[in-house]
């Protein structure tokens, strides 16, 4: 499955081996806001002008824009933390995101292009663990400095079935 603008390129492998280890420590740090919870913490991984869309593996493939969520700009995805936070109701549950083989496909000045797999784990209070999505990130960051932002994240899952108690943060 190829998304435009993700094609693998040419990057020197020094480049791509510093570029992987920044974005490894990036999704360490996000990957851990998220299972804490730390929702008000979530928008800051992102720059002001960001997109961010979970959507089917399928919907690609068609060239579908279609999103399950779908939020444009560093606000938008601020508004989406605050909803879930403070306006929705749902069981308590506890999450844990595992991040692999982070692929470093190009890097163009302080923006670098990345693909990663990603399973989400989620284990409601009074229910066993269960795979709630596997599927894979397809990421735009900017350098802001030392750190990391994220410009666009496209979370593919790969599944046509999914949980209706998707609620939290990809």
């Amino acid at each position: 499955m190829m998304i435009a603008g993700y094609e693998i390129a040419a990057v020197e492998a020094r480049a791509a081996r510093e570029a992987r280890a920044d974005i490894e420590d990036f999704h360490n740090l996000y990957c851990n806001t998220l299972d804490l919870g730390n929702l008000d913490a979530w928008p800051d991984f992102f720059t002001e002008d960001a997109f961010y869309i979970v959507t089917a593996r399928e919907n690609v493939e068609a060239k579908l824009p279609v999103g399950l969520v779908y939020a444009e700009g560093r606000a938008m995805i601020r508004d989406r933390a605050y909803a879930i936070k403070h306006t929705m109701m749902f069981a308590p549950r506890y999450l844990q995101h595992f991040v692999s083989n982070v692929m470093v496909l190009s890097i163009s000045g302080n923006e670098i292009r990345a693909q990663s797999n990603y399973l989400l784990l989620q284990t409601l209070v009074e229910a066993p663990t269960t795979i709630q999505q596997a599927g894979r990130y397809y990421d735009t960051f900017v350098r802001n400095g030392e750190r990391l932002l994220l410009k666009e994240r496209r979370c593919v899952y790969d599944t046509t079935l999914i949980a209706n108690d998707i609620v939290l943060p990809i």
